[in-house]
């Protein structure tokens, strides 16, 4: 239960009327008694209570130094949810957004993998990931994959913008997802947030977050801990992560703000299974000695210089340091890691070590000003990036089962992806009307990759490779109020995403890559309605179309004397388009009983528009067949609502059959690395119970009907197979405020 006066929006009709008719009272009663020079009236006391539901939100069409009209956007509440954060469930995270696709691959907890729009789902790459607005992806041009994972009981909310968002943030085709930590109580000096959690699985979860404010520093700092044996045999995780985050405000103008953030885990590998293995026994392993463990660094400083309500400037200086490692038997899941009875020992594992060294500046400025008596909000930047990456693989490991790094020998591949890249935006918002607002705005990267170092099985010539960034991006958007709570808005685009290191490099000898690979190009399309209609009905409908030109891929090359090779080129162009839907209906709402139902679906339809791709000993045309992992159908629906402390949610999710490959293999392969995914369908509960405003419990159960099911035939790490996601699991917290 909380207490408050402040705000007469949370106040129902019956309060109000209750106050009006206190206040003719006092009125009547002081006219009539004109003696009376002072009225004492005792203190009012409203009391009502905060449901852990929080709707879902969009931005505003300038706000934190962006230019959202016309942008598709939305915003998830986490600090008040019921949403199991300490699994990081991400199908109850982004439960209303439309067509978010979330790839299960390392277990459940570990980190956030999920696309939109048909676009590849691994580690969230195809996204500008960001927390507080510093960017996280471990290396934007050789390896764009954000395998920092901070813990969600550390995340106020979440910002999501699609690839629309691509001429301010960078060239991802998926746009920018932006994590805002939880911020300190500047009205007290000291604030502290215990929350524990344990479920099923071994799992053990503690954050321990401190805050407040001394003098004109604030601060805010959290230590986090998360052990879990997995759903899975041989499938452990340990994790932790630490931050700290200091703001200093000597007064109106400046404010200068310091971060280091660090999230490392330990990842016990399972290996990938065959069809008949997973529906034999989904929770079986067939790796025992296999590890993956991120350790990342991310320190950030920003200075905000505010002149006055018509200009700031915000510069932001940020790395992103540490490594991903891992140490694997690798093979089919047909392929068993079986022990040597003649050297009395496994066989040896490969050790590869990714380390990365990424640094970037960011100047933004905001100008307000008027032309031909037109109101302009003018947002225009640069950024420089200067990243270092150094990936050594093929080493060759012990035959031991710890995770162990050391290696005999030399890398078999020992190489250097260093890259500078200077990028100049601008977007331009023109008030034309009080219901019309049209955004135009440009892009314009330019830089260089260089490859260096060797390749065992690769001729010296070879290396060094160097290629050129150099883009001009486009972008334009348009929002009309069609009523006080509807508006129609439409937005385009371009973007790219470059040739990063992978696409650089053959993996074996029998494979070899084109000197003149392109980037990806295209560009995103969007047109929607949203709004609300009586407060009741809150909806977000749109069309888009997503162009993703010259996918990379291998086909089949003969040589003048009939050898065959291997060839990693361009391949094809696909287009995805479709429609995002997101319905809420309010059934009933009080200040003590609250029921709503929602609905966040997608329907998409990706395919190829030209191509070829290797298949076995030929080459096949792809054109008109359907993008891999691209569901045609992803379906959240729920309802949820709350009676004075008690909160609960149900919530049903559906994801459509998916291919594994371009190709459109059907038939699962012997070692479960093509064939179809199967459609699945996942029902999850959370409740919670407020006893106090500072204590409270949150009950989740998660797959409450135990279906076993995959979500994607990974074609490269963590093992080409089936990959099972988890079966039915409870989770219980404690969240104390102090």
């Amino acid at each position: 239960m909380v207490e408050f006066f402040t705000s007469m929006k949370k106040l129902n009709s019956i309060h109000i009327l209750i106050l009006c008719f206190s206040y003719s009272l006092v009125n009547l009663f002081s006219q009539e008694q004109d003696s009376i020079k002072k009225i004492n009236l005792n203190e009012i006391l409203f009391k009502t209570y905060r449901p852990q539901i929080e709707d879902l939100s969009t931005l505003h069409k300038v706000e934190s130094g962006m230019i959202n009209a016309g942008k598709k956007n939305e915003i998830i509440q986490l600090k008040n949810n019921l949403t199991n954060v300490a699994d990081k469930s991400a199908r109850q995270i982004f439960a209303k957004v439309p067509g978010i696709f979330v790839y299960d691959m390392d277990g459940s907890g570990n980190q956030l993998n999920i696309s939109t729009r048909g676009l590849d789902p691994h580690r969230s790459w195809e996204f500008n990931m960001r927390q507080n607005n510093v960017m996280t992806n471990s290396d934007i041009y050789g390896y764009p994959a954000s395998h920092y994972s901070p813990p969600l009981e550390s995340i106020q909310k979440i910002e999501l913008i699609r690839g629309t968002s691509s001429l301010q943030y960078g060239s991802q085709f998926g746009g920018m997802i932006n994590l805002l930590t939880k911020s300190a109580d500047s009205t007290k000096t000291f604030n502290a947030e215990l929350q524990n959690s344990v479920g099923s699985f071994g799992l053990f979860c503690s954050y321990n977050a401190v805050h407040g404010k001394v003098n004109k520093i604030q601060y805010y700092a959290y230590w986090y801990k998360r052990v879990s044996d997995g759903y899975r045999e041989n499938s452990s995780s340990k994790a932790q992560a630490q931050f700290i985050q200091l703001i200093y405000e000597p007064n109106a103008k400046w404010t200068a703000s310091l971060e280091i953030a660090r999230s490392q885990y330990l990842y016990r590998i399972p290996g990938a299974l065959t069809d008949s293995m997973f529906y034999k026994n989904p929770r079986q392993s067939t790796r025992t000695r296999n590890y993956f463990s991120p350790d990342i660094v991310i320190p950030s400083f920003k200075l905000k210089w505010k002149a006055n309500s018509n200009i700031w400037i915000d510069w932001t200086n940020s790395a992103v340091l540490g490594t991903r490692n891992s140490v694997q038997f690798i093979g089919f899941a047909n392929q068993p890691d079986t022990f040597n009875i003649i050297s009395k020992s496994y066989n040896a594992r490969q050790v590869d070590i990714d380390q990365f060294n990424s640094y970037t500046s960011e100047l933004k400025a905001q100008f307000s000003h008027s032309v031909f008596g037109l109101k302009n909000t003018l947002i225009t930047g640069f950024r420089a990036i200067h990243n270092e990456l150094n990936r050594r693989q093929l080493g060759k490991g012990t035959g031991g089962t710890d995770y162990d790094l050391h290696i005999t020998g030399d890398f078999g591949r020992d190489l250097k992806f260093t890259t500078n890249n200077l990028a100049l935006f601008a977007e331009n918002l023109i008030e034309i009307h009080p219901r019309l607002d049209l955004v135009f705005g440009f892009r314009i990267e330019e830089g260089n990759s260089i490859m260096s170092g060797k390749i065992s099985y690769l001729e010296k010539e070879k290396i060094p490779i160097t290629i050129h960034h150099r883009f001009p991006l486009f972008g334009s958007s348009v929002q009309y109020k069609l009523s006080k709570s509807v508006l129609f808005y439409s937005a385009f685009s371009q973007g790219y995403r470059p040739t990063i290191f992978a696409d650089l490099i053959p993996v074996s000898v029998l494979e070899q890559n084109d000197p003149n690979i392109k980037d990806s190009k295209g560009y995103n399309l969007e047109l929607g309605f949203k709004g609300n209609v009586f407060s009741k009905l809150k909806f977000d409908i749109n069309y888009f179309q997503l162009l993703y030109k010259n996918k990379i891929g291998s086909v089949l090359q003969s040589d003048s004397l009939g050898n065959q090779t291997f060839y990693k080129t361009n391949i094809a162009d696909a287009i995805t388009h479709g429609v995002e839907s997101m319905i809420e209906i309010k059934l009933l709402e009080t200040n003590r009983f609250a029921l709503s139902i929602f609905s966040a679906s997608s329907f998409m339809n990706a395919h190829y528009k030209s191509g070829e791709l290797r298949n076995g000993n030929e080459n096949v045309d792809i054109t008109n067949n359907k993008v891999e992992t691209v569901p045609t159908w992803i379906s959240r629906n729920g309802i949820q609502g709350y009676y004075k402390k008690l909160s609960c949610s149900l919530q049903y999710s559906y994801v459509s059959k998916t291919y594994s490959d371009a190709l459109n293999t059907i038939n699962p392969s012997s070692n479960g690395a093509r064939g179809l995914v199967p459609q699945y369908s996942i029902w999850d509960f959370n409740s919670g119970y407020r006893f106090h405003s500072k204590l409270m419990i949150k009950v989740a159960v998660n797959n409450i009907l135990n279906n076993s099911y995959f979500t994607k035939r990974p074609a490269g790490y963590p093992g080409q197979g089936v990959w099972s996601s988890d079966g039915r699991s409870f989770v219980g917290t404690l969240i104390v405020l102090l």
